[in-house]
Formats: structure tokens, sequence, C-alpha cells
């Protein structure tokens, strides 16, 4: 690789994980307002794990993809795809209609983190590598002052839909940047592409998704509906480790799970993939509903979470080569513990900047631990095998984020129908007229006081499987001792 075109692949590889950062922050900011204004807020957590399951279905296929194949071929129809979803996404007039144009958009984005840390392990050394993840963690920050400001903006002004489009111009640059600067080794063998076995996952994380969301509002949990969910989940599952086995080109090789490094990197991931989206997802809908402030502030209590995460990565990536990856790590799941116990105490009365300050800690415990786990794992495997390896990390993430979602929005659900039962004209969607000032000022206040107790009683719920997680995190880090620091590449 030319040292002269490394600076310009770095720079399209940080306007993907800008565009992809963006895109979180702002879509949870304009949730409160887009359920208010298509309604539904039934299906507020489809509209996040419709995102989630196709993104973390492909994750591991274009990881496979782009160890066959190539980097730059496989990041093109990712971000392409994600781009068209983005572009239908601001086009949807029902949250049905978002919800499918959200699968499109989430089959894109699957390409793009994965790919995009695997072009920067592949174009730096493992010492510079420790550095450039740091500094490639600061785009969060960026991000996080600009998305849910220009977010908070738009759903203000010009609407909603335009939270999606923004993805459009500076997605184009970075896939531009790709096409023109990287270049990679030829390719002498024929991909191989495992659809049996994304099948399989895709059939599985489906069944599994829609028990959880669905499970206790539209069905009884000891109901046929669930058992045949649950039996559809085992039984594909099970289909897709035998298939994932017996495949000569697997797109989740489970040989590397064989190294610690990965094994405890991808089980932490796991637990902080739902601790992450439990945050993002609610917390707007807690400082817009709850505590009644417009989208700009409950915007800036996950903007801090934002910036502690790129400082934290920066830091992460010096303490990796000073301290070694557990102590890292372990700092890192120390804030989780913090960061998620604040949320848990969390009162309507405490204000936005207590919600702020709590964020802020769960992303100093993301951003250290997140950019450790992609070093080590990065440094413990060959380069044929880094896209697979850095894919499972991103694909354990997001199926903690995936199943999370699914969990916390039936347990957020289920907590409001036990709270809302004695109210009789009061039901789930009654909640859609306490996310916006307009449709708040319309309502009695006693209905107001009983839809924010209710929330308000939900959302506590939710964040105690956030701690619950934070903390199953921190004593799974504790596998990771003995990694003392940077090792060198594999070749």
């Amino acid at each position: 690789m030319e040292q002269t075109k490394r600076p310009l692949i770095l720079i399209a590889v940080m306007l993907a994980m800008f565009v992809s950062a963006v895109e979180a922050t702002i879509v949870s900011t304009a949730m409160p307002s887009i359920a208010a204004d298509l309604g539904g807020f039934s299906k507020y957590s489809w509209v996040f794990s419709a995102y989630l399951l196709m993104s973390t279905v492909t994750v591991l296929l274009y990881g496979k993809l782009a160890d066959l194949v190539g980097r730059k071929i496989i990041f093109a129809f990712g971000m392409l795809l994600f781009l068209i979803g983005s572009g239908l996404c601001g086009l949807a007039d029902s949250m049905e209609q978002l919800i499918a144009f959200r699968f499109i958009q989430g089959a894109g984005a699957g390409a793009i983190m994965p790919i995009a840390s695997t072009i920067v392990g592949d174009i730096y050394s493992p010492e510079e590598r420790a550095k450039i993840q740091g500094y490639l963690s600061s785009v969060w920050g960026i991000s996080a002052i600009a998305g849910p400001a220009i977010g908070g903006v738009l759903v203000a002004t010009i609407g909603w839909q335009y939270v999606f489009w923004v993805n459009l111009p500076l997605g184009i640059l970075s896939l531009l940047g790709i096409l023109i600067y990287l270049k990679e080794p030829m390719r002498m063998e024929r991909a191989k592409v495992d659809y049996r076995g994304a099948l399989f996952l895709t059939i599985a994380l489906s069944s599994i998704l829609y028990l959880l969301i669905e499970g206790g509002v539209s069905f009884s949990w000891l109901s046929a509906p669930s058992y045949l969910l649950a039996i559809i989940g085992a039984v594909f599952m099970f289909w897709f480790i035998k298939a994932e086995r017996a495949s000569d080109d697997p797109m989740m090789p489970f040989e590397i799970w064989q190294n610690r490094a990965i094994l405890y990197a991808n089980l932490v991931s796991l637990a902080t993939g739902i601790i992450l989206i439990g945050i993002s997802s609610y917390l707007p809908a807690y400082v817009t509903g709850v505590m009644e402030q417009p989208a700009a502030i409950a915007g800036f209590t996950l903007t801090t979470m934002s910036i502690g995460w790129p400082i934290a990565s920066v830091l992460s990536g010096r303490l990796l080569i000073s301290i070694g990856y557990f102590r890292t790590s372990l700092m890192g799941g120390s804030f989780l513990l913090i960061g998620t116990a604040l949320f848990v105490t969390m009162q309507p009365g405490f204000g936005p900047l207590w919600a702020g300050m709590s964020s802020f800690f769960v992303g100093v415990g993301m951003g250290l631990t997140s950019t450790a786990f992609i070093v080590s794992i990065q440094s413990a495997v060959s380069y044929d095998k880094r896209g697979a390896a850095t894919a499972s990390n991103m694909f354990m993430r997001n199926l903690g984020s995936t199943i999370g979602v699914a969990l916390l929005g039936s347990i957020l659900n289920s907590s409001l129908l036990n709270r809302l039962d004695d109210s009789s004209n009061l039901s789930l969607e009654s909640v859609n007229s306490i996310l916006s000032i307009d449709s708040r000022l319309q309502l009695p206040e006693a209905d107001k006081l009983v839809l924010q107790e209710a929330l308000a009683f939900g959302l506590r719920n939710v964040y105690s499987i956030a701690f619950i997680c934070a903390l199953i995190s921190f004593l799974l880090i504790f596998g990771l001792r003995g990694l003392r620091g940077v090792k060198p590449d594999v070749k």
C-alpha cells in the first residue's frame, strides 16, 4: 500500500463510520417525533429491530466475502444498499413502511463498520493499529455533536425524514474514496457463498426476535405461538451451527473462537450490545416523555455517551501498549457498571444532566472495551481470516443489540400494560401522546401523570437489565487475563 494513499483511504473509512454513527444517534433522537407523527408506539422496537436483524445476519456474510473477493467490492455493495434504504426510509408514511425500509437499510449496514475496520487492519501495522483505531473512534465524538444537533433542528423545522437523507451525500463521498484509492491484491480463489447458513441464521433470529418483541403483548408467553416460535428458533439455530461446522467456507469459522482473545471479547461484546441498544433506543423517550424535554435536549443526553466513547477510545489505544488488553478492558467494564447503575437510580426529577452523566460513563466503558477488542482480535489472526474475525465481533455486538432491543422492548411494553390495566381509558398507544409537546398539552393532567409514571417504571426495568449485562461483562473480562499488549502481526 502506497504511504501517500493511506491518509485518503483513512478519510473515506472515517466518513463511512461517521455515516454509521450519525444514523444511530439521529434516528434514536428522532424516534419520539416519528412515533408521534406515524403512530404505533407498540411497533417502536421494530424500527430498531428490523435494522439490527438484517445487519446482524449479513455482517458475517460480508466479512467472509470480504476475505474471499476483496474489501472494496463488498464495501461498495453494502454502502449502496444502505443509501438506498436511507432514501426510502425518508419516504415512509406509515410505521409499517418505515420498518420495511429499515430492513433494506440494515442489509447494507452490515458491511460498513466491519469492512471499514478490516481495511484499517490491512493498511496499518499492529503498533499503528492501536493508535489509529483510537483515532477512528473519535469520529463518534464528531457525530455525537453534529448528529443530535442536526437531528433536533431537522425534526423541529423541515421534518424527521431528513434524518435519513443526511446519510446520502456523506455515504457517496466515502464510497468514491474507497473505490478510487484502495488497491487490493488479486484474488485467485473462487467465492463460495454460504447461502444455507445465512438462511438458517435469518430464520432462527427472526423467530426469536418476533417471540421476544410480541411475547406478553400480542400473545401470552405460555401459549402455542410462543412455543412454536421458540422451537423454530432453536431448531434453525442448531441447523445453522451444524451447517457452519460442515461447510468448507463457513461465514462463521468456529475455529477462530478457540483463540481466547476472540472468545471472551465476543462474549463481552454480546452483553455490551444489549447495554448499548437499551440506552440509545429508549433514553430519548424517557427524556422527552417523562422529563418533558425537547428533542434537542434528548439528543444531548445521547451526545454525552458518544463524546465519552471516542475520548476513551483514544486513551484505550495507548493503554493497550502500556498496560495490556486485560487491564484496559477491566477499566472499561468498571465504567459500564457505574453508568448503568446511575441509570437504574435515575428519577424524573433528577433532570437531563443526570441522564447525560450516566450516558457519558457508559460511553467511556464502550470506548475502552471496543477498541481493545478490535485490536486484539485483528492481531490474533492472519490476513485471510481478519475480515471474518472482525465481523465475528461485530456480529456478536449486533446480536446482543438485536436480542436486546427485542427483549427490552417486550419488557417495556409488558410493564406499561401492567401499569395501565387500571386505567380503562388508556392503552399502550396512549404513550404516543406524551412524546411531543403539542399532544402532551391536550392530555388531561391526571392521564399525563399516569402515562409518565408508567413509562418511567417500564424504563427502570429496562435499565435494570442493562445493569445485569454490565455485571456479566465485567466478570467475563477476567477471561482476558494474561493478554498483555499488542502482539506481532500474524502473516
